[in-house]
């Protein structure tokens, strides 16, 4: 066989794995997010717009997730509370399995992610609507209050002004919210780290090229 028909050396080791859209709202996520997290005092129109942006992408990386590519798609890497206890015990041993895309508890990170990444941006959309004399955000959120548990439902009771109760409420809410996702971040940091070291592979590398060793 001559040297033209031997395949290169990339195409046997690497296969793509990310698609340009999931890459492009990983990193676009990291910025907004990053912006978001330190205009946040300042309550400025960086932190809303970024706040906007943040949200924005969600929704479509929940999108994607129904109708992506296989590797983008939920139904690739999510997966139910056995798996992922099996999967934990693996790495626990020191021997997990390795997974092209994300491993059980890598997805139920991811969606965790998601779901607290919206859940930030829509009470910051609320607590802005608040201030502006109300929405359908504000609305849904202030009806969601009337459903938790009683102690936190009633944490402000005693204010004077309901409009003062509920921004009030809103914004602890919000702040809750954000340093919850710092805490997520730092986990999904160490788990790269981990996985990276584990199976030999860099998965940072990963997220900007989309491809990983077969």
């Amino acid at each position: 066989m001559t040297s033209i028909d031997m395949p290169t050396e990339s195409a046997i080791r690497e296969v793509r794995v990310w698609d340009p859209l999931v890459r492009i709202f990983h990193w676009s996520l990291v910025a907004l997010f990053l912006i978001a997290y330190l205009s946040g005092d300042e309550a400025s129109q960086l932190h809303l717009w970024s706040g906007y942006g943040v949200l924005a992408l969600v929704g479509v990386r929940v999108l994607w997730g129904l109708v992506g590519t296989r590797h983008a798609r939920f139904g690739n890497f999510v997966r139910g509370p056995a798996t992922i206890a099996r999967y934990l015990k693996e790495l626990l041993l020191a021997r997990p399995r390795r997974y092209l895309g994300h491993n059980p508890l890598g997805g139920a990170m991811i969606v965790l992610m998601l779901a607290t990444l919206g859940a930030t941006a829509a009470s910051g959309v609320a607590l802005q609507q608040i201030h502006n004399g109300g929405g359908a955000v504000a609305s849904a959120a202030l009806a969601l209050r009337a459903l938790a548990p009683a102690p936190l439902a009633a944490a402000h009771a005693d204010d004077d002004d309901d409009d003062d109760d509920e921004a009030e409420w809103l914004e602890e809410l919000h702040e809750f919210l954000a340093q919850l996702m710092v805490v997520l971040v730092l986990l999904h940091v160490a788990g790269v780290a981990v996985g990276s070291a584990m199976h030999r592979e860099n998965l940072i590398r990963a997220m900007f090229t989309g491809r990983k060793p077969v």
